[in-house]
């Protein structure tokens, strides 16, 4: 019987993927606790979802000051698993949370959506944890460099939080810190592109960023979200409301452009038009991305001027109502990520099939 969960959070994205599991695991009289990581807002959001968590490491910054990090990470979260004893330890694909779970003896289950690029990064990073996996949890059809105990399909991992079960916007949250949701405005992403999975690889160049930024503040307000320092020109378009409120205000933008993975995603099954511009894009899609493109809620390119082209034609447009059609089309087809999640952590009676069995049904029905 499951009594402890540790859950380990290094970003703040992970906070909204576990809070509600955490949530009800506690309802449940189900002890929780969190490992965190001081990156970007994950303690702020961590403190505003009232959620008991202990901070073991800050991001590092460069390769060496990140393989630091995650030493240092794997040995204190051994001591504070060692100390708590849970009966499972929740997180995303990470070595230190795999690799103590094995040594304390508990369950592990994982999440990943994140295509690892070069490969001979995939290939070492799946490597050290895909084996010592017990329970994987990716989109359909996501590619995994090893095999490992089972392996589950679910979806979205957004939709842990976003799904309507889950998530109701409320304006009036963005009339309190000054931000009207019925006039036009935009909402920028872009983000740092030094972690260890974005080696190789880009985001927006700083030209496009200040003509996407020139064009669309003729048109309306945009708040631009940042890892990295803004020119002094365009800090007065430095979104200043607390992290906690994002998903309203994607919800009731015009339009979200932005270099990284997540936040796109989120902005479309919000149902608020989503530009997606970076040096992977098109390149091997994720089935997210692919699936959101077929739903016409997501547009991803390579080409900077094309994403350009691409802003102009929506923001010049009148589609409103279209947009939330679309959605509401795609989530009427997707399930509840976080009854899932609870339920596999529980270890309740769901598909547990191994991967290769899974794998060899769907190629089975296929034929």
């Amino acid at each position: 019987m499951v009594q402890r969960v540790l859950f380990s959070i290094n970003h703040p994205a992970q906070v909204h993927l576990f809070k509600h599991a955490i949530w009800e695991l506690e309802s449940r009289g189900i002890d929780t606790l969190v490992a965190s990581r001081e990156k970007e807002m994950t303690i702020e959001l961590l403190e505003e979802c009232d959620i008991d968590h202990h901070p073991l490491t800050a991001a590092g910054d460069g390769i060496v000051s990140l393989g630091t990090e995650l030493a240092k990470r794997e040995v204190r979260l051994y001591r504070l698993a060692n100390h708590f004893d849970p009966d499972v330890i929740v997180s995303r694909l990470a070595l230190p949370a795999v690799h103590v779970s094995n040594v304390v003896g508990c369950r592990n289950i994982v999440y990943t959506d994140t295509v690892l690029r070069p490969w001979p990064v995939r290939a070492v990073y799946h490597g050290t944890t895909l084996p010592f996996s017990d329970d994987v949890c990716t989109p359909p059809g996501f590619d995994l460099q090893f095999s490992c105990n089972r392996r589950h399909d679910v979806g979205f991992q957004e939709l842990t939080y976003l799904h309507p079960d889950r998530f109701e916007p409320d304006a009036e949250k963005l009339h309190r810190h000054g931000i009207d949701p019925d006039a036009p405005y935009f909402v920028l992403r872009f983000a740092g592109w030094d972690a260890y999975h974005d080696v190789g690889n880009r985001g927006l160049s700083g030209t496009s960023r200040w003509d996407i930024v020139d064009f669309l503040a003729g048109r309306g307000d945009v708040y631009i979200t940042s890892e990295q320092e803004l020119p002094s020109k365009y800090e007065q378009f430095r979104l200043t409301i607390p992290p906690h409120c994002i998903h309203d205000l994607l919800h009731c933008a015009d339009l979200y452009l932005g270099d990284s993975q997540t936040m796109p995603t989120e902005a479309a099954l919000l149902g608020t038009p989503a530009i997606r511009v970076n040096s992977v894009a098109g390149d091997d899609e994720m089935h997210n991305f692919e699936e959101l493109t077929e739903y016409g809620l997501l547009f991803s390119f390579a080409d900077e001027d094309a994403a350009l082209d691409c802003v102009e034609d929506i923001v010049t447009g009148d589609t409103v109502g279209e947009w939330k059609r679309k959605q509401a089309a795609l989530i009427d087809q997707k399930r509840d990520v976080t009854a899932h999640m609870v339920d596999l952590i529980l270890n309740r009676d769901i598909d547990t099939r191994s991967a290769s069995a899974r794998d060899t049904v769907e190629v089975q029905s296929s034929i």
